[in-house]
Order: structure tokens, then C-alpha cells, then sequence
């Protein structure tokens, strides 16, 4: 095997992925990364014989000779690499099928020979696996949630701001009744602070794994006793800043699956704004543009809505994603999953990196958003008064009956004035309708301001 020439280690080749086709998550996605996946294991490890040292089992200074050796950080955080050969890991991982298998024999070369015998003791390669990845993915969803909330925040004061400006709703793609900017960005904030205690509440949940070789725990039972046992997973569990677990779950991956829906509901939230954003930036529409707009390599002019374009990217993406992680999870089988558990992993990191990049952008796309009012009223005059053919209809059919007012609807659709046709109509005139009011938009947004006022969410349990 080819060689590191500087380092005597396994050569590995040149990084596959550094974010050049998935600019999305690009600065956004270190918590994620190799090295990152790496000290998570590592960490997974100290905290082991740190909670064998925690019931007695292992001499009271073996966790902490570990830790010293393994560069421990505390609970919820990843160790320090400290020059460890992560090339070497990732060629060696090939032979086990899993990492975990050539790291043990690292880790156990870095301790002190009087507590080597602690590290990985009675544990499997998914118990330390499992732990690691729910590390990494409660500290990425945590630094989502705080996009999460950045975003909600710009959105709220941007839909505080544009609360009375009027503009058209649109359905099926056509011009429908009025609306308001504050209402689009208030129903864009519901959505996103709903994903977000679903992330919230589905990280909180995220559990350690501790369980053996078959989830018996037969072999912790053999090392320290049935009471030493039973407290170690979740004194395991604590070291490392997750839930203890209430029992194996190397073949039931809820907290894998629910992990990936809360993703995918976040990236479907934030793509639903995305997409507004780059409609109503449209050169026809120019409602809404982002702060700082893309550039273009051959059209100069053009200001593109990128970072909206980027989030539309990581949420055509998420759900397939998701899909591939509920494949693994009913393809479990037995009590160790054969490739589905493997397949489990890139799925699940690329989900954090989309969720990641996904509200890392969002958050500087509400904080930089733009809304048009000239563009907004241009658009909301443009059909000549039909944007309110519903209202006409709901107040003037009661009146003059239906027939009349389709007659001024279609009148109207071939070009004429409406306020001039119902303006010159008598029976309009004798009904006392008055038309000033009748033709405002302003006067036809119904619940909308009371609906910007009711979108401040519930605040977000502590992860």
C-alpha cells in the first residue's frame, strides 16, 4: 500500500469530497468531517473507561490516565486528534468493514500499559460506532438549531417590518387575492420554528449505544458484576453528553431515522422559503431579492439569488437522504445489522451537512432579504382590479346577483377598467357599494396582520 512519504503512514487518496460540487455547506460542515467522525471515536472510547472507573470496576485513576492519553475534552466534545494517523485509520478500516477495529489497536499503543487493558473493554465496534455518530450529530444539530434561530429572528422582524405591505397572492402560478409580505415571511417563520423543535426534541432524545457484542451486555456482566452492568451505559451516557439508553438499539434505529426526518423537515422548511425567494426575485417580479446577489460568468447584469439557490440544492437532496436511512433501518437485520448499518453513515452525514449548510445559509439570506414595494404594487395592478374578483364576488352577488358580476369580471379580463365599468353600472350605483373600499387591496388582507402578530413560536427545549 503507497505510503505517505512525510509520514511513513497509509497513504489515502486525495480528498474525495472537499465541498467543491456541494458549495451549499462549504465553511459550515468541520463538525462533520472526518476528523471530526475520528475524535468523536476516540472520544467514545475515553468515555468507556471512564464509566468502568465511574462503578468501581476499574481502578479509580485508569479514566483518567485515558484521558490524559487521549487528549479528552469533556463530555459532548470530541478528543484531540494530537497528530493521530487518520490515513492509517481510514485504509485499515477497509479489512474490519469499520473503523472502530484498527483504532482500538492505536489507542491502546498511546495509554499507559496499566490501564490499557480499559480501552474497549467488553464494548463492540457499533457500540463505539453508534455513541460517536450520536456525538457528532447532537453537536451539528445544535449548531443547525442556532441557524435555526438566527433565521427565525431576522424573519420575525422582517415580517414585522413589511406587516401592511400589500402584494399579490399567487396559486397554481397565477394571480389570486391580496396578501402581505409580513403574512409570506410569517408562514415561512411557522414552518422553521416547527422543524426546529423537531430537531430540538429529536437531538435531545439522541442516545448512546452500550450494549455488546449481541446486546445482551453478557459481556460487562462478565467483567464487572450484574449492578456494575447495568449502571455502565449510562454512565457511559454522561461522559459523553447523550441520553442513556433503555436498552440495545444496534437493530432498532429510531434515533437514527427520527434524527433524519427532524433533518429533512428543517431542509424542507428552509427550501419552502428558498423557493419563494428565488420566484419572487424573478426579473418579472423583483418582489424580493437577497442583500448580496450572485454574479453571473457570462451575463454581468444578472444578480442571481445564490445562497436561496444553494438551499434548494440541500433540500432536493434531504429527503432521498432520509429515504436511504429508513431503508437501513428496516433492512436491520438480525441482532447486527450486515451493510445496513454501513450504509447508515454517509447517508446521516450528509443529511447534518445539507441541514448544516442548508440554515447556515438561510440565516444570511433572512438577515440580508429585500422586499420591492414598487415591484409588489406594479404587480398587484397589473390584472386591473381582478386580484379582488373574489371579494366583488362574495359583496356584489348578494346585490345584483351572479350574472352581473360575472359580466364585470369577464368585461374587466378582456381589457376594461373595472373601476369605470362598476363606476357606470346603476344598479352598482343604487346598491350604495362604496367602491373606494371595494377595489382597496389593503381592505381585503383579512386575519393577515394578526397572523404576523400570532407566529412568535414556543421557545426551543435546551439541547
Amino acid at each position: 500500500m503507497p505510503t505517505d512519504p512525510n509520514t511513513g503512514d497509509a497513504a489515502v487518496p486525495e480528498t474525495i469530497d472537499a465541498g467543491l460540487l456541494t458549495p451549499v455547506s462549504v465553511e459550515h460542515d468541520a463538525v462533520v468531517s472526518d476528523a471530526a467522525i475520528g475524535g468523536a471515536l476516540i472520544a467514545a472510547e475515553t468515555a468507556l473507561a471512564r464509566a468502568w472507573s465511574a462503578t468501581d470496576v476499574a481502578p479509580v485513576d485508569a479514566g483518567e490516565l485515558v484521558s490524559d492519553a487521549l487528549g479528552w475534552q469533556g463530555a459532548g466534545r470530541p478528543c484531540e486528534l494530537r497528530g493521530f494517523p487518520l490515513a492509517q485509520l481510514t485504509a485499515d478500516a477497509v479489512a474490519g468493514g469499520n473503523p472502530v477495529i484498527p483504532l482500538v489497536a492505536v489507542l491502546r499503543a498511546r495509554v499507559p500499559e496499566s490501564v490499557r487493558t480499559w480501552v474497549h473493554r467488553g464494548a463492540t465496534s457499533q457500540d463505539i460506532m453508534d455513541s460517536a455518530l450520536m456525538l457528532v450529530a447532537r453537536r451539528a444539530a445544535a449548531e443547525v438549531l442556532a441557524h435555526l434561530d438566527e433565521t427565525g429572528a431576522a424573519l420575525r422582524a422582517f415580517a414585522e417590518a413589511h406587516r401592511h405591505e400589500v402584494v399579490v397572492a399567487r396559486t397554481l402560478t397565477q394571480q389570486a387575492v391580496p396578501t402581505t409580505v409580513g403574512l409570506r415571511a410569517a408562514n415561512w417563520l411557522r414552518g422553521i420554528d416547527r422543524a426546529a423543535q423537531r430537531l430540538a426534541t429529536a437531538t435531545d432524545a439522541l442516545p448512546a449505544q452500550l450494549a455488546g457484542a449481541g446486546g445482551t451486555l453478557a459481556s460487562f456482566v462478565e467483567i464487572g458484576g450484574i449492578d456494575a452492568a447495568a449502571q455502565l451505559p449510562a454512565r457511559f451516557a454522561a461522559e459523553l453528553g447523550l441520553r442513556a439508553p433503555d436498552g440495545p438499539w444496534h437493530t432498532e434505529r429510531w434515533p437514527i431515522t427520527e434524527l433524519g426526518d427532524a433533518l429533512v423537515q428543517v431542509t424542507d422548511a428552509l427550501g419552502k422559503m428558498a423557493a419563494d425567494v428565488t420566484t419572487l426575485s424573478r426579473t418579472e417580479i423583483g418582489e424580493l431579492s437577497e442583500g448580496t446577489g450572485g454574479g453571473s460568468s457570462a451575463m454581468p447584469q444578472k444578480r442571481n439569488p445564490a445562497r436561496s439557490v444553494l438551499i434548494r440544492s440541500a433540500a432536493i437532496r434531504a429527503p432521498h437522504l432520509g429515504a436511504t436511512l429508513h431503508t437501513a433501518s428496516a433492512l436491520a437485520v438480525d441482532e447486527r445489522p450486515d451493510g445496513a448499518w454501513h450504509a447508515e453513515w454517509p447517508a446521516l452525514r450528509d443529511l447534518l451537512r445539507a441541514a448544516l449548510g442548508a440554515s447556515a445559509q438561510a440565516r444570511t439570506v433572512a438577515h440580508g432579504l429585500r422586499a420591492d414595494a414598487e415591484a409588489g404594487a406594479r404587480n398587484l395592478a397589473h390584472s386591473r382590479g381582478l386580484v379582488l374578483s373574489e371579494r366583488l364576488n362574495l359583496v356584489l352577488t348578494p346585490l345584483l346577483g351572479a350574472e352581473a358580476v360575472q359580466s364585470f369580471v369577464s368585461r374587466a379580463g378582456r381589457g376594461e377598467d373595472l373601476r369605470e365599468i362598476l363606476a357606470a353600472d346603476p344598479e352598482v350605483v343604487a346598491s350604495g357599494v362604496d367602491l373606494d373600499d371595494l377595489l382597496d387591496p389593503a381592505r381585503y388582507t383579512g386575519l393577515a396582520g394578526r397572523l404576523v402578530d400570532g407566529s412568535d413560536p414556543d421557545p426551543l427545549p435546551n439541547v
